[in-house]
């Protein structure tokens, strides 16, 4: 350096010294990580090096819990909502998506819309918090279903939210989790009851593991003294009776009824004359072949998006992932923006380790007629993963969305595995065509 740069670095380091700090940017930071602040406080134990560490310096494993009694609990003392930090001494529980603006930039979609995925994970974090409020911390809490998300009443202007949930129902060692996500008026700060004030309802079913054993975990029994207390239970054990019936009888161990393989039949004879040259019947152009509506994705399953007992991804980026992609199909299979009626029935079957590769495949599965002209659409997204050290692939579950777009369009299967799958979804829209009040699709929203 130059005698006569010295003076200068000297007068730049002076400067700076003295000179205000000023922030490279205007606004405030954003640190969402994808599940809302107030939901993260039960999310994760520990960093990922410091569990990364103690898991290769052959630490030993948890031990199993000692054996406790099981008090009863009541369905209130589990019952949660969610506490806006901003809001904490005023009483307002609420996910606060019309007074913070940079927050809604990651529950927004392309087109202004409030984008269901996000919520999504945040309602299964919501259950997780519900489910050990019951539990206690002893258990690993696992989400082994989503028994059904079924919009209500969609939003027609962005609003804060109001989150809440309870336990509805106990089993011996899994538990049925009641959650709900309300409008919340401008004026008065909290949530509008009623029917009109309801965006969504759904259910998930929680399991409780040994985290020793990872062998079921007997949970505290579930006491129920009100009329309404006692019908909300009734009603769990009969959606319980209802899943294991329905599994009995799932395709995969039965034959399709009369009904069904008549169906099979007739469209496999539909679709057969327009591949025949001699046959002077042309396909539809809104009919589209199963085998051409499939897209797949894959990703690395980083710990960012750990549940929190380390070493396995969160349930609920999970369901993001198959939402998005689930949406990604419809919109490429109608050429129009789908809406979101509801995510069916679907099954978490194994969980999927961090640090393994996630194989997603999104096919429209079944058609129906919707309202106004449109179409519902059902989109089956299979969920694989594959261990990247051994190769060995594991299937870890199934979810099964259901959409309207405003335009008439159906899929056509052609092979037997396309028949079993479509029949399966018509199944599916049965069950859904007996929610009464369900949307249809038709209503202005800002709701994807």
């Amino acid at each position: 350096m130059t005698s006569r740069a010295r003076p200068l670095l000297r007068l730049a380091r002076s400067t700076i010294s003295h000179t205000p700090k000023r922030h490279f940017a205007l606004t405030k930071p954003s640190r969402y990580d994808g599940v809302y602040e107030e939901l993260r406080s039960m999310k994760l134990q520990k960093p990922w090096l410091q569990a990364l560490k103690e898991r290769e310096t052959g630490l030993p494993a948890p031990s199993a819990p000692p054996q406790t009694e099981l008090v009863p609990k009541r369905m209130r003392d589990s019952y949660h909502e969610l506490v806006s930090a901003g809001n904490v001494n005023t009483g307002a529980q609420v996910l606060p998506l019309a007074s913070d603006e940079w927050l809604v930039d990651i529950y927004v979609n392309s087109s202004g819309q409030l984008r269901l995925g996000a919520l999504f994970q945040d309602l299964d974090a919501l259950a997780g918090v519900i489910a050990y409020k019951h539990t206690g911390p002893a258990p690993t809490i696992v989400t082994a279903a989503v028994d059904r998300i079924t919009i209500k009443h969609p939003l027609d202007e962005w609003c804060d939210l109001h989150l809440s949930g309870y336990v509805s129902y106990v089993g011996s060692s899994s538990m049925e989790i009641s959650l709900e996500a309300r409008r919340v008026d401008k004026g008065t700060n909290q949530p509008v009851q009623g029917p009109d004030g309801l965006l969504l309802t759904c259910a998930f079913t929680m399991v409780a593991r040994n985290p020793a054993t990872k062998k079921a975990m007997a949970i505290n029994p579930l006491v129920v003294e009100t009329a309404e207390e006692k019908e909300i239970f009734r009603r769990g054990a009969e959606y319980k009776a209802s899943k294991k019936a329905l599994a009995n009888s799932a395709l995969a161990k039965q034959t399709p009824n009369d009904e069904e393989s008549d169906l099979i039949h007739r469209l496999w004879m539909e679709q057969a004359k327009y591949a025949d040259p001699h046959n002077a019947a042309t396909k539809p152009e809104n009919m589209i072949y199963m085998d051409t509506t499939v897209i797949q994705s894959t990703m690395i399953m980083q710990p960012q998006y750990r549940n929190r007992h380390s070493f396995m991804i969160f349930g609920g980026y999970l369901m993001r992932q198959t939402m998005e992609l689930a949406f990604c199909c419809c919109s490429a299979f109608a050429h129009t923006r789908p809406t979101f009626l509801s995510l069916d029935p679907s099954t978490f079957e194994a969980p999927v380790p961090v640090g393994s590769i996630l194989y997603l495949t999104a096919t429209v599965a079944y058609t129906e007629p919707g309202s106004k002209g449109g179409s519902k659409v059902q989109v089956r997204v299979e969920s694989k993963v594959k261990d990247v050290e051994h190769g060995k692939v594991t299937e870890t579950g199934v979810f099964n969305y259901t959409f309207y777009v405003a335009k008439k369009i159906q899929v056509m299967p052609k092979t037997y595995s396309e028949f079993i799958n479509y029949i399966d979804a018509r199944r599916r829209a049965k069950q859904v065509a007996m929610i009464a009040d369900a949307d249809d699709g038709t209503k202005v929203r800002v709701t994807e």
